[in-house]
Protein backbone atom coordinates (compact mmCIF):
# COMPACT_ATOMS: atom_id res chain seq x y z
CA UNK A 1 0.00 0.00 0.00
CA UNK A 2 3.04 2.41 1.06
CA UNK A 3 4.91 1.76 -2.73
CA UNK A 4 1.35 2.25 -4.12
CA UNK A 5 0.88 5.97 -2.92
CA UNK A 6 4.56 6.56 -3.41
CA UNK A 7 3.62 6.21 -6.88
CA UNK A 8 0.25 8.26 -7.55
CA UNK A 9 2.47 10.79 -5.89
CA UNK A 10 4.81 10.94 -8.41
CA UNK A 11 2.62 10.98 -11.10
CA UNK A 12 0.60 13.66 -9.85
CA UNK A 13 3.74 15.78 -9.34
CA UNK A 14 4.97 15.10 -12.97
CA UNK A 15 1.26 16.15 -14.48
CA UNK A 16 1.34 19.42 -12.24
CA UNK A 17 4.92 20.17 -13.14
CA UNK A 18 3.76 20.36 -17.11
CA UNK A 19 2.31 23.74 -18.89
CA UNK A 20 -1.43 22.96 -20.09
CA UNK A 21 -1.81 23.14 -24.40
CA UNK A 22 -1.64 26.55 -25.81
CA UNK A 23 -0.14 28.52 -21.96
CA UNK A 24 2.96 28.87 -23.69
CA UNK A 25 3.74 32.14 -25.78
CA UNK A 26 4.22 31.31 -29.83
CA UNK A 27 7.55 32.16 -30.49
CA UNK A 28 7.65 35.49 -32.50
CA UNK A 29 8.17 34.68 -36.53
CA UNK A 30 7.28 38.09 -38.45
CA UNK A 31 10.48 39.67 -39.61
CA UNK A 32 10.91 43.18 -38.95
CA UNK A 33 10.16 44.94 -42.51
CA UNK A 34 12.95 47.32 -43.62
CA UNK A 35 12.00 51.08 -44.50
CA UNK A 36 12.77 52.12 -48.20
CA UNK A 37 13.61 55.83 -48.39
CA UNK A 38 11.29 57.50 -49.81
CA UNK A 39 11.44 59.73 -53.20
CA UNK A 40 11.15 63.48 -53.09
CA UNK A 41 7.62 65.05 -53.68
CA UNK A 42 6.58 65.42 -56.91
CA UNK A 43 4.79 68.79 -58.06
CA UNK A 44 2.24 68.20 -60.45
CA UNK A 45 3.22 68.45 -63.97
CA UNK A 46 2.20 71.15 -66.17
CA UNK A 47 -1.04 70.13 -68.60
CA UNK A 48 0.39 68.43 -71.15
CA UNK A 49 -0.78 66.25 -74.63
CA UNK A 50 -0.94 63.10 -72.50
CA UNK A 51 -1.90 64.40 -68.92
CA UNK A 52 -4.86 66.45 -70.55
CA UNK A 53 -6.50 64.65 -73.10
CA UNK A 54 -6.14 60.81 -71.87
CA UNK A 55 -5.44 58.95 -75.09
CA UNK A 56 -2.02 58.43 -74.90
CA UNK A 57 -1.12 54.73 -73.78
CA UNK A 58 0.05 54.23 -70.27
CA UNK A 59 3.84 54.07 -69.87
CA UNK A 60 5.22 50.78 -68.50
CA UNK A 61 6.92 51.02 -65.17
CA UNK A 62 10.55 50.62 -65.05
CA UNK A 63 11.62 47.30 -64.08
CA UNK A 64 13.58 47.20 -60.26
CA UNK A 65 17.01 46.43 -61.09
CA UNK A 66 17.54 43.02 -58.58
CA UNK A 67 20.69 43.55 -56.13
CA UNK A 68 23.66 41.54 -56.18
CA UNK A 69 26.05 40.95 -53.75
CA UNK A 70 29.73 42.77 -54.98
CA UNK A 71 32.69 43.28 -53.06
CA UNK A 72 33.47 46.45 -54.72
CA UNK A 73 31.99 49.40 -53.23
CA UNK A 74 29.17 51.22 -55.59
CA UNK A 75 30.25 54.48 -57.10
CA UNK A 76 28.84 57.38 -56.00
CA UNK A 77 27.41 59.30 -59.32
CA UNK A 78 29.30 62.77 -59.71
CA UNK A 79 26.67 65.61 -59.21
CA UNK A 80 27.67 67.99 -61.75
CA UNK A 81 28.33 72.15 -61.20
CA UNK A 82 27.07 74.55 -62.83
CA UNK A 83 29.29 76.47 -65.37
CA UNK A 84 28.55 80.65 -66.12
CA UNK A 85 28.26 79.60 -69.88
CA UNK A 86 25.58 81.40 -72.26
CA UNK A 87 24.02 79.94 -74.87
CA UNK A 88 24.12 82.28 -77.90
CA UNK A 89 20.51 83.65 -79.11
CA UNK A 90 17.15 84.52 -77.96
CA UNK A 91 15.96 82.99 -73.98
CA UNK A 92 12.94 80.81 -74.16
CA UNK A 93 9.63 82.77 -74.24
CA UNK A 94 7.88 82.45 -70.50
CA UNK A 95 5.57 80.23 -69.94
CA UNK A 96 1.84 81.55 -70.87
CA UNK A 97 -2.08 80.82 -69.62
CA UNK A 98 -3.88 78.03 -71.38
CA UNK A 99 -5.74 80.00 -73.87
CA UNK A 100 -9.42 80.49 -73.26
CA UNK A 101 -11.33 78.86 -75.76
CA UNK A 102 -15.26 78.07 -76.06
CA UNK A 103 -14.44 74.75 -77.42
CA UNK A 104 -14.43 71.37 -75.93
CA UNK A 105 -10.76 69.91 -75.94
CA UNK A 106 -8.96 68.08 -76.87
CA UNK A 107 -10.04 68.24 -80.43
CA UNK A 108 -8.51 67.09 -83.57
CA UNK A 109 -7.83 69.71 -86.18
CA UNK A 110 -7.79 67.40 -88.71
CA UNK A 111 -7.53 63.30 -89.42
CA UNK A 112 -3.94 62.11 -88.01
CA UNK A 113 -1.42 60.97 -90.30
CA UNK A 114 -0.86 57.14 -90.40
CA UNK A 115 1.65 55.58 -87.70
CA UNK A 116 4.15 55.00 -90.67
CA UNK A 117 3.98 58.58 -92.09
CA UNK A 118 4.57 59.80 -88.14
CA UNK A 119 7.33 57.54 -87.56
CA UNK A 120 9.13 58.71 -91.22
CA UNK A 121 8.96 62.44 -89.50
CA UNK A 122 9.95 61.80 -86.04
CA UNK A 123 13.12 60.10 -87.62
CA UNK A 124 13.93 62.60 -89.74
CA UNK A 125 13.73 65.27 -87.67
CA UNK A 126 15.83 63.62 -85.18
CA UNK A 127 18.85 63.22 -87.32
CA UNK A 128 18.50 66.86 -88.47
CA UNK A 129 21.75 69.41 -87.16
CA UNK A 130 20.09 72.77 -85.92
CA UNK A 131 23.36 73.92 -84.25
CA UNK A 132 26.23 74.53 -87.31
CA UNK A 133 28.79 74.91 -84.14
CA UNK A 134 28.19 71.09 -82.66
CA UNK A 135 27.70 67.37 -83.78
CA UNK A 136 24.23 67.57 -82.04
CA UNK A 137 21.06 65.23 -83.19
CA UNK A 138 18.49 63.74 -81.21
CA UNK A 139 18.67 59.98 -80.18
CA UNK A 140 15.85 58.43 -82.58
CA UNK A 141 14.22 56.56 -79.52
CA UNK A 142 14.48 60.05 -77.21
CA UNK A 143 12.17 61.67 -80.31
CA UNK A 144 9.81 58.10 -80.21
CA UNK A 145 9.28 58.45 -76.63
CA UNK A 146 8.78 61.73 -75.86
CA UNK A 147 6.13 62.09 -79.09
CA UNK A 148 4.57 58.83 -77.28
CA UNK A 149 4.51 60.27 -74.02
CA UNK A 150 3.22 63.84 -75.08
CA UNK A 151 0.51 62.73 -77.93
CA UNK A 152 0.13 59.08 -78.71
CA UNK A 153 1.76 59.82 -81.95
CA UNK A 154 -1.45 61.81 -82.80
CA UNK A 155 -1.11 64.57 -85.11
CA UNK A 156 -3.62 66.82 -85.35
CA UNK A 157 -4.56 66.55 -81.90
CA UNK A 158 -5.19 70.33 -80.16
CA UNK A 159 -4.72 69.75 -75.97
CA UNK A 160 -6.35 72.03 -73.45
CA UNK A 161 -3.43 73.67 -72.90
CA UNK A 162 -2.90 75.15 -76.25
CA UNK A 163 -0.21 72.19 -77.27
CA UNK A 164 -0.44 71.11 -80.98
CA UNK A 165 0.86 67.68 -82.72
CA UNK A 166 2.89 64.94 -82.75
CA UNK A 167 5.30 66.48 -80.18
CA UNK A 168 2.43 69.08 -78.29
CA UNK A 169 4.67 72.53 -79.54
CA UNK A 170 3.11 75.75 -77.97
CA UNK A 171 2.90 78.37 -80.13
CA UNK A 172 5.52 80.57 -78.52
CA UNK A 173 8.04 77.77 -78.65
CA UNK A 174 7.40 77.42 -82.38
CA UNK A 175 8.04 81.26 -83.02
CA UNK A 176 11.27 81.14 -80.71
CA UNK A 177 12.89 77.96 -82.55
CA UNK A 178 12.09 79.74 -85.92
CA UNK A 179 13.58 82.85 -84.64
CA UNK A 180 16.65 80.90 -82.46
CA UNK A 181 17.72 78.75 -85.34
CA UNK A 182 16.89 81.27 -88.20
CA UNK A 183 14.67 79.50 -90.50
CA UNK A 184 13.38 80.50 -93.23
CA UNK A 185 10.51 80.03 -94.20
CA UNK A 186 9.30 79.47 -90.47
CA UNK A 187 8.17 75.95 -89.69
CA UNK A 188 4.50 75.76 -89.25
CA UNK A 189 3.73 73.26 -85.91
CA UNK A 190 0.03 72.77 -87.19
CA UNK A 191 2.00 70.50 -90.44
CA UNK A 192 3.48 67.14 -89.38
CA UNK A 193 6.88 67.82 -90.75
CA UNK A 194 6.83 71.41 -89.17
CA UNK A 195 6.06 69.55 -85.70
CA UNK A 196 8.25 67.26 -85.33
CA UNK A 197 11.41 69.50 -86.42
CA UNK A 198 10.34 72.22 -83.88
CA UNK A 199 10.20 69.57 -81.71
CA UNK A 200 13.51 68.10 -82.62
CA UNK A 201 15.11 71.85 -82.70
CA UNK A 202 14.19 72.20 -79.15
CA UNK A 203 15.33 69.12 -78.10
CA UNK A 204 18.98 70.06 -79.78
CA UNK A 205 18.77 73.28 -77.77
CA UNK A 206 18.54 71.70 -74.54
CA UNK A 207 21.31 69.25 -75.32
CA UNK A 208 23.76 71.93 -76.07
CA UNK A 209 22.65 74.28 -72.79
CA UNK A 210 23.08 72.04 -70.74
CA UNK A 211 26.08 70.07 -72.05
CA UNK A 212 27.71 73.70 -71.73
CA UNK A 213 26.86 74.78 -68.60
CA UNK A 214 27.15 71.42 -66.47
CA UNK A 215 28.86 68.92 -68.60
CA UNK A 216 31.91 70.71 -70.40
CA UNK A 217 30.64 70.38 -73.67
CA UNK A 218 30.22 66.84 -74.03
CA UNK A 219 26.47 65.98 -75.31
CA UNK A 220 26.60 62.69 -75.03
CA UNK A 221 23.34 61.12 -74.01
CA UNK A 222 23.67 58.19 -71.83
CA UNK A 223 20.98 56.39 -70.04
CA UNK A 224 24.12 54.50 -68.11
CA UNK A 225 24.43 57.62 -66.45
CA UNK A 226 21.44 58.18 -64.43
CA UNK A 227 20.83 55.73 -61.85
CA UNK A 228 17.29 56.87 -61.46
CA UNK A 229 14.81 59.79 -62.32
CA UNK A 230 15.95 62.02 -60.03
CA UNK A 231 20.00 61.95 -61.04
CA UNK A 232 21.34 65.08 -62.66
CA UNK A 233 22.47 63.74 -65.46
CA UNK A 234 22.52 65.10 -68.88
CA UNK A 235 19.32 62.78 -70.29
CA UNK A 236 17.00 63.69 -67.32
CA UNK A 237 17.57 67.44 -67.53
CA UNK A 238 16.99 67.07 -71.44
CA UNK A 239 13.86 65.21 -70.58
CA UNK A 240 12.26 66.92 -67.98
CA UNK A 241 12.79 70.40 -69.16
CA UNK A 242 10.88 69.56 -72.18
CA UNK A 243 8.20 68.62 -70.24
CA UNK A 244 8.53 71.74 -67.36
CA UNK A 245 10.70 74.23 -68.96
CA UNK A 246 14.53 74.67 -68.87
CA UNK A 247 13.93 77.35 -65.95
CA UNK A 248 12.35 74.57 -63.45
CA UNK A 249 15.47 72.19 -64.01
CA UNK A 250 18.38 74.73 -64.40
CA UNK A 251 18.10 76.27 -61.01
CA UNK A 252 20.82 77.69 -58.66
CA UNK A 253 21.39 74.71 -57.02
CA UNK A 254 21.98 72.88 -60.48
CA UNK A 255 20.30 70.47 -61.97
CA UNK A 256 16.99 69.40 -60.30
CA UNK A 257 14.00 67.31 -61.31
CA UNK A 258 11.07 68.61 -60.57
CA UNK A 259 8.80 66.05 -62.65
CA UNK A 260 10.05 62.46 -62.14
CA UNK A 261 7.66 60.01 -62.94
CA UNK A 262 7.59 61.97 -66.48
CA UNK A 263 11.35 61.55 -66.73
CA UNK A 264 10.39 57.70 -65.76
CA UNK A 265 8.01 57.60 -68.11
CA UNK A 266 9.85 58.62 -71.18
CA UNK A 267 12.82 56.64 -70.26
CA UNK A 268 10.71 53.38 -69.59
CA UNK A 269 9.34 54.01 -73.54
CA UNK A 270 12.79 54.66 -74.80
CA UNK A 271 13.55 50.77 -74.45
CA UNK A 272 9.69 49.64 -73.99
CA UNK A 273 7.24 51.36 -76.23
CA UNK A 274 4.94 49.52 -78.94
CA UNK A 275 5.94 52.62 -81.28
CA UNK A 276 9.24 50.94 -81.47
CA UNK A 277 8.33 48.64 -83.33
CA UNK A 278 6.54 50.63 -85.93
Amino acid sequence: MRRVLIAVLILAGAVAGCGSPGTDPAPDTQAQAQSQPSESAEPAPSASGVAVFGQAPAAKASPSPSRRRSSAPARPVPTPSRRPVKVPGPPPPAPKPAPVTDRPCPYHEGTDAPRSEVKEALVAAAKTRFWSSADITVPVNLMKAVAWQESGWQSTIIACDGGVGTMQIMPATADWMNQRFGIDPPYDEHTLRGNTMIGAAYLEWLIKYFGDVYFNGDYTIDAGACPDALSPCLLNAIIASYNYGFGAVDTDDGIVIPNPQYVRNVRALMTECECLSF
